[in-house]
């Protein structure tokens, strides 16, 4: 089972967008696929077809400990891939796990117990460095981290990467970047083109060579509680993530 944060401490970089479409992506190749949910405002979760305010129990009630990561889960109607929903009860964590024993391991803890039920775990954290990215930075095996090919987002690139190093030497030894992913990408746009080279000559093919589109229809597809791949396959967003999904799954099978 391999888990992988996607974060980026910036907003509005297409994190959830990746998350999801990841998820559906992967699973249409055969994967087993677990989305885990660690946003207070469960966009993952209603953008997979999820009502989060019908949820009785969330990823909230596991990482507090009184629910296990099996009693919480759902399973998506359409596209394949199971869920750990959040909704706004996950804000209230990062207060009652503050004097925890363990805090930061929380969500390791919690996913040790289905590591043989899944190939992928996907883990949509919040745009913060809070408790809750923590959990999931020490959780995960590796980091995505998608952005938008734009002046301020090396800036931030740089503040997490550091944040990363920390984690690395204080929680989990084993956590590595995984991939840069280029996102809402605009291949009109100077700047874009410019940025996208900065990166591949700094992080080289750390960077994807997939790069996801600006779509309108990746833009929809959230407000009918779909991924794109659903609703709507032929659409260049949902291709581009299956392109990604395929890019993931061959990097793996080369490191075998």
């Amino acid at each position: 089972m391999k888990i992988l944060a996607i974060t980026n401490q910036k907003g509005g970089v297409g994190k959830t967008t990746t998350c999801v479409n990841l998820a559906a992506s992967l699973a249409a190749f055969g994967s087993r696929v677990l989305l885990v949910d660690l946003d207070p405002q469960g966009n993952a979760t209603t953008g997979s077809g999820i009502d989060k305010a019908k949820m009785k129990h969330t990823i909230y009630h596991v990482l507090i400990g009184d629910k296990t990561v099996a009693e919480v889960t759902q399973k998506t109607e359409k596209s394949n891939f199971d869920v750990l929903p959040a909704n706004r009860d996950l804000a209230g964590a990062e207060v009652e796990l503050v004097n925890e024993i363990g805090r930061e391991t929380k969500l390791k803890v919690a996913l040790a117990a289905i590591k043989d039920q899944y190939d992928y775990v996907l883990l949509d954290c919040p745009p913060a460095l809070n408790l809750v990215t923590v959990n999931a930075l020490t959780a995960a095996h590796a980091v995505m981290i998608p952005m938008q090919c734009e002046y301020y987002a090396l800036e931030g690139l740089t503040d997490l990467v550091n944040t990363i190093k920390k984690v690395r030497t204080h929680l989990n030894p084993v956590l590595e970047i995984e991939g840069l992913l280029r996102t809402m990408f605009d291949n009109r746009n100077m700047l874009a083109q410019q940025v996208s080279a900065q990166l591949v000559s700094h992080f080289g093919d750390k960077v994807y060579s997939t790069l996801i589109p600006r779509n309108v229809r990746l833009a929809e597809a959230p407000s009918y509680g779909m991924p794109a791949l659903i609703y709507d396959k032929s659409s260049k967003g949902a291709q581009a993530y299956l392109q990604l999904a395929e890019e993931i799954l061959g990097r793996e099978k080369a490191k075998q």
